[in-house]
């Protein structure tokens, strides 16, 4: 029952900034990494930022600079703080997460996937 639920997607003047959350909920026995990739209209879904569980961070170049990814263990939570938003930022946003789950009392390394959240940039 591991769900990914994404929030804070909307629309944004070029130049402004928004913050996407994405919280991991269900029987997690460990978080090897989490992140978020987009994927606009008729394009690949492409990688944007990713952080693992000793806080190591990786982002896309195109985004370098302008987004910070962060985590709050607590509440199983990673969030996207995106600055300095361009056109070609919009997309839709999904959160994903690789986890070691505790299910059928067994351990399994698992990919899992958020809904997704659009995030609109206007100019």
């Amino acid at each position: 029952q591991v769900q990914l639920v994404e929030s804070g997607g909307g629309l944004v003047q070029a130049g402004g900034s928004r913050r996407l959350s994405c919280a991991a909920s269900g029987s997690i026995f460990s978080i090897d990494h989490m992140g978020w990739y987009r994927q606009a209209p008729g394009k690949q879904r492409e990688l944007v930022a990713t952080i693992n569980s000793g806080g190591t961070t990786n982002y896309a170049d195109s985004v370098k600079g302008r987004f910070t990814i962060s985590r709050d263990n607590a509440k199983n939570t990673v969030y996207l703080q995106m600055n300095s938003l361009k056109p070609e930022d919009t997309a839709a946003y999904y959160c994903y997460a690789r986890l070691t789950v505790n299910r059928a009392m067994s351990l399994l390394e698992s990919d899992y996937w958020g809904q997704g959240t659009q995030v609109t940039v206007s100019s």
